[in-house]
């Protein structure tokens, strides 16, 4: 492999810019396509003209949530752990990193399962399912938390096929997973007439297509994890360093299902239009969030690398590109949106009272908005470079700190207050981000004080 179609080589010595589109262009490309993959379901169960059903599919996204999370404590907390090791030459430990994540996901799925069916109704009444939903949700979740392994190993896996910089081979296992759906979905929901059941089997083999594609990749292309597949033991410590950053992943997702319940609760009694309005304002502002979170998470194996191979000028300076491009997105998205408001809302919906709340919603998310990139970034910095106590602040605080925010708000300004709260926990995380990002600061200084460093390339 010659130097300048390695992997490696945008991470070690690519000019920043190459390195930066190179690992970031395939994320957003793949998060833009992740969003059509996440109405497919919804879209053919709908084809049905069955309320219950569509009820049912969407009672069921935090299973979805939670197979998510787990994948991403052992693909964020191990892959992160892998790229330091590249950084740090040593790629063999790396490999015992990732073959240990894989077999650990694929137990937690089992585990999962297991713990689920012993318990499938109270959860099934937990998602919220009434007496009418209740069959659909319940048959949705078994067969969901069946095949949940396959969900949590295609999120550790997708991690580890980026720990290296393969961004593309990220995006393509996307791809395949979203074209893969298009053909289950309306050939298990529809021809076959499985309805909830079909929905539910057709997104595991759409993982199961992404899963065969990484390993695959893994085994045979990687230039660092061929052989991954057979190790599985490492140390206590080695594990430690996983979940230590892994867990902000569940974290986060524990407390988005809190924050979204709780939003509802209080959005609700204002009226349908009001919710309807924070759905059209948050499918506004998934544009440049997802944008964001494609940028900065296609950058934490140049993060994670940089820093372990204590390359601090080449980190900082990845960094500063980071910030600007952010700032760029979320700026001029917000501005163009922010003018034309009134045109985009009615694309959404042509009811006035949606519109009438949506604008306030809209003017308020998109505030959120221009601080949320900067927030994940944050994030991925610390994940990077293996900071768990600023991690774990991090998550809990932008968890955590919405509960008080709305309940105070929600007393004191009523239904401005639910509007305005997440913009309000949004900016203080975002705030406390960049503290703790001062303090880590300064301990770069230190250690470049102390070690000398390769020169960054060419930018």
């Amino acid at each position: 492999m010659s130097q300048e179609t390695s992997n490696q080589y945008y991470l070690e010595s690519a000019p920043l810019k190459k390195a930066i589109a190179h690992l970031s262009i395939p994320m957003m490309i793949g998060m833009s396509v992740g969003t059509i993959y996440n109405v497919i379901n919804a879209y053919f169960i709908g084809l049905l003209h069955n309320t219950h059903m569509l009820t049912a599919i969407t009672l069921g996204l935090p299973i979805f949530t939670v197979l998510m999370a787990f994948g991403n404590v052992l693909g964020v907390g191990g892959g992160t752990f892998v790229t330091r090791l590249a950084g740090e030459k040593n790629p063999e430990k790396g490999r015992r990193i990732a073959g240990y994540s894989f077999y650990a996901s694929i137990i937690a799925g089992i585990v999962i399962a297991l713990l689920a069916f012993l318990a499938i109704n109270p959860i099934t009444r937990l998602l919220g399912a009434d007496n009418a939903t209740f069959g659909f949700t319940k048959t949705y979740a078994l067969t969901l938390f069946a095949g949940g392994f396959v969900i949590v190993l295609n999120f550790a896996l997708e991690q580890l096929v980026r720990s290296e910089g393969a961004s593309k081979e990220s995006m393509y296992g996307v791809f395949i997973s979203t074209a893969l759906s298009l053909i289950f979905d309306p050939l298990f929901i529809l021809v076959l007439n499985w309805h909830v059941a079909g929905a539910a089997l057709a997104m595991i083999l759409a993982n199961v297509g992404s899963v065969v594609y990484y390993i695959y990749f893994l085994e045979t292309k990687s230039e660092h994890l061929k052989g991954f597949l057979k190790h599985f033991r490492i140390s206590v410590q080695d594990k430690l360093e996983i979940y230590k950053i892994g867990i902000s992943e569940l974290l986060q997702s524990a407390f988005l299902i809190v924050t979204t319940l709780l939003l509802n609760n209080y959005a609700i009694q204002y009226g349908d239009h009001v919710v309807a309005g924070f759905g059209v304002a948050l499918r506004i502002v998934q544009v440049p969030e997802f944008l964001s979170m494609g940028l900065f998470l296609g950058l934490i194996p140049l993060f994670a690398f940089t820093y372990a191979g204590r390359n601090i000028v080449r980190l900082k300076s990845g960094i500063k590109y980071a910030f600007a491009y952010i700032g760029s997105i979320s700026v001029v998205f917000v501005g163009l949106v922010f003018i034309f408001r009134d045109t985009v809302l009615h694309w959404f919906s042509n009811d006035p009272s949606v519109i009438s709340s949506g604008v306030t919603i809209l003017a308020a998310m998109l505030i959120s908005a221009l601080f949320n990139g900067f927030t994940g970034l944050f994030m991925s910095i610390f994940q990077a470079t293996g900071q768990g106590a600023p991690t774990a602040i991090m998550a809990i605080t932008q968890g955590i700190l919405y509960i008080p925010v709305i309940i105070v708000l929600h007393y004191f300004f009523g239904l401005n207050g639910v509007i305005w709260s997440m913009t309000v926990t949004e900016v203080i995380t975002s705030v406390t981000g960049v503290i703790l990002f001062v303090m880590f600061n300064r301990k770069l200084k230190k250690v470049s004080g102390n070690e000398a460093y390769g020169k960054v390339a060419e930018v």
